[in-house]
């Protein structure tokens, strides 16, 4: 059972470590221990294992180096405005955001990406657009961003690996040159058009997504919802999802054939029943897409299935660990996604806690009244969903910095419901509508996604449905989950000392102290913790920057205007803070304009301030007290987090980080226009400065 965890800690390492030097290093030590193990006493159990666990760190860190470089692609290299034809890939339609997002492989010789993924306005998307379709567009293409701030999203790193070298948005209508050939995606396209046209808003996203993994149609509001009372793995087809098509089919296939006695008698049905379930599994993950969690979920169902098959028991740490060994062999990159793991955390807390002899024991099943019976099953439930919030909580708080406190009641309800209710309903509505007669199915599974909405809803309003931190240590997030695989894996009284780096790691997390100021990593936007909360720079940052800053923050509420504040100065084009922590005064000055500021006050302002952030390039006379973040050494080292108090500063990059998305190799448009900074016209310039020179008194002061 530990060798997946030995195989993830050599992944994980390789995430980690900065350069090829780092990574040799650690593939020749695992193996000279492994081999020297081996050689000193390989007869003992204590040798083989640590032999075997130490070889399985080594693979671990070749085989994401080679998924890595296996992945090598070009990256745009600049920001650009072009015009492309190519091949669609993917299209998933975002109808709550009025957006179509593609996946595009551009024709080769335009100096482009090999992949590109852009979002297309509904509004300009005359047709409906399928993989295999060859289109035409104008579209402003971005490199993939790497992560803003410190513990944002690193998308740079998530679209190396998915091969996509650019993304950014079209403009202008879109053109369909020659229809492709009509295939899975199109029939997945097809039906959640279906889905989502006899059940309209946010009920009709939901079913959509359970029936092909399309989450486009679910309004931003009810996603966050779902979110915030813990049932938005409701939305990603996974285990549960996986589970109820697998047993839905077992049930109904067992059922027909036996009724037909000669059959029943000369054939083991549930050797059938179980093919026709791993048949269902297979083509549901078809159907929706060949998602990663859901070729997870599928991998563990076939496992099940084949335990049964050889009349094992099915459900076990063992199988568990078989399961995942896999995933981790096909896609070592899984595993630093928090998808891979939320759903092995889950699974693994949920198999240990019941292979427990005691509780095993408590919630067997025994001969005793209904009343007694459906009691126990209820605290089966309540008791094992409130130990999945307990172990996913770590998790969530690492990657999304925030984490729902009443899931495990939300989730009594909303589980069986879901698996019970709605989705043999939609499966029913979807089976009558070939004879026309779905109407009443659609219209049951609407007043069922109608209640499942409500309990969302209802439990995201309570007080203190979500608690909020800031970015975390990654120190802090690994001692967690040594603890908790510890506690997890072991069957003796030594499990137990697994919850000394788990608790540890939990009150470390708890207890990080949320930074003062944010930067990211192109100089516009920062945000700067008040004793209010947080406030941001920009007067127009828009509502991703503000979300992003708010989340990495810890905030709770949406962000206040740093110009509203009554510790800053500010004017159009820069603003003075003026803060208190640890003790002492300090001052931050942050440029907010595209337009150069009057040279002798910038110099008299740098040299007031302990700390300059702009998102061009500084003169070298602009000297402040401590740092001077500037657009040449946010260049280098990315976001930015600083903590006052104790004089900590934690960028997105290091300059030894040699991993393939931060040094990609790159892709030139042959025929693009690029962006143009608006301050190159010197006639706004002068005007600009000019406005400003005509504040009264320093930088410091005026509207």
């Amino acid at each position: 059972m530990w060798l997946p965890v030995m195989l993830g800690l050599g992944i994980a390492i390789w995430f980690v470590s900065p350069d090829p030097r780092a990574w040799r290093t650690a593939i020749l030590a695992a193996t000279g221990l492994g081999l020297g193990a081996a050689a000193i006493d390989g007869r003992t159990r204590l040798a083989r294992a640590v032999a075997t666990g130490a070889l399985a760190v080594a693979i671990g860190v070749a085989l994401a180096w080679w998924h890595a470089e296996r992945a090598t692609a070009p990256v745009l290299a600049h920001p650009a405005v072009v015009r492309f034809a190519g091949v669609v890939e993917q299209a998933e339609p975002l109808t709550a955001r009025g957006l179509v997002r593609l996946t595009i492989r551009p024709d080769a010789g335009l100096g482009l990406p090999t992949r590109i993924r852009v979002n297309v306005d509904a509004a300009n998307v005359r047709d409906t657009i399928a993989p295999s379709d060859r289109v035409r567009l104008s579209a402003r293409l971005l490199p993939p961003p790497e992560a803003a701030v410190p513990g944002a999203y690193d998308y740079a790193r998530v679209a190396w690996f998915a091969g996509i070298g650019a993304t950014g948005r079209a403009f202008g209508p879109l053109s369909v040159s020659r229809r492709g050939s009509e295939g899975g995606a199109a029939l997945r396209d097809r039906l959640t058009r279906h889905i989502t046209a006899q059940l309209e808003g946010s009920a009709g996203g939901i079913a959509a997504a359970l029936a092909t993994g399309d989450e486009g149609a679910i309004s931003q509001a009810d996603a966050e919802a779902m979110r915030r009372a813990g049932l938005a793995h409701l939305l990603s087809v996974s285990g549960l999802h996986i589970t109820a098509a697998v047993g839905a089919t077992m049930i109904v296939v067992l059922r027909l054939l036996a009724l037909w006695p000669w059959l029943a008698l000369r054939i083991r049905l549930p050797l059938v029943a179980a093919m026709a379930g791993a048949a269902a599994a297979i083509g549901y993950t078809w159907l929706t897409g060949n998602q990663i969690p859901t070729i997870r979920s599928c991998v563990a169902a076939l496992m099940v299935l084949a335990a049964m098959a050889m009349g094992r028991q099915a459900i076990t740490l063992r199988l568990v660990a078989g399961g995942a060994v896999v995933v981790l062999i096909g896609w070592p990159d899984a595993l630093v996604g928090p998808s891979f793991q939320l759903s092995f955390a889950a699974i693994v807390s949920i198999v240990a806690f019941h292979e427990h002899p005691r509780i095993a024991s408590l919630f067997a099943a025994k001969e005793v009244t209904r009343v007694r019976r459906v009691a126990r099953e209820l605290l089966s439930l309540l008791v094992t969903g409130l130990l999945v919030e307990a172990a996913l909580m770590p998790i969530a708080i690492y990657h999304f910095h925030r984490a729902g406190i009443y899931g495990a009641f939300a989730n009594i309800v909303a589980i069986p419901l879901t698996t019970f209710v709605i989705m043999p309903l939609e499966a029913l509505a979807l089976l009558m509508d070939a004879a026309g007669l779905g109407a009443p199915f659609w219209w049951l599974t609407g007043k069922g996604m109608a209640l499942l909405l409500w309990i969302a809803r209802s439990v995201a309003a309570l007080p203190g449905s979500a608690m909020a931190l800031a970015t975390v240590p990654a120190s802090a997030f690994a001692l967690c989950v040594g603890g908790g695989l510890w506690l997890a894996l072991w069957q003796s009284s030594v499990r137990w000392l697994g919850a000394v780096p788990l608790v540890a790691g939990c009150l470390w997390m708890a207890f990080t102290p949320a930074p003062d100021i944010l930067i990211t990593g192109d100089g516009r936007h920062l945000a700067v913790r008040t004793r209010d909360g947080l406030a941001v720079l920009r007067d127009r940052s828009g509502d991703y920057v503000r979300n992003m800053l708010r989340e990495t923050g810890g905030g709770q509420n949406d962000p206040m205007l740093v110009s509203d504040r009554p510790e800053a100065q500010c004017t159009r084009d820069a603003c003075a803070i003026a803060l208190v922590r640890g003790g002492r005064h300090w001052r931050l000055l942050a440029t907010r304009s595209a337009y150069p500021l009057p040279w002798e006050m910038l110099r008299q302002a740098c040299a007031r301030a302990d700390i300059v952030v702009s998102d061009r390039r500084l003169p070298a006379r602009c000297r402040p007290r401590w740092l001077r973040l500037d657009l040449g050494l946010l260049r280098r080292t990315g976001g930015v987090s600083i903590a006052l108090a104790s004089r900590r500063v934690v960028t997105v990059r290091t300059p030894e980080d040699a991993h393939p998305w931060v040094t990609p190799p790159h892709a030139t448009p042959t025929e693009a226009i690029r962006y143009r900074d608006v301050s190159a016209n010197p006639w706004t310039r002068r005007t600009h400065a000019a406005s400003f020179a005509r504040n009264p008194g320093s930088l410091g002061r005026g509207s």
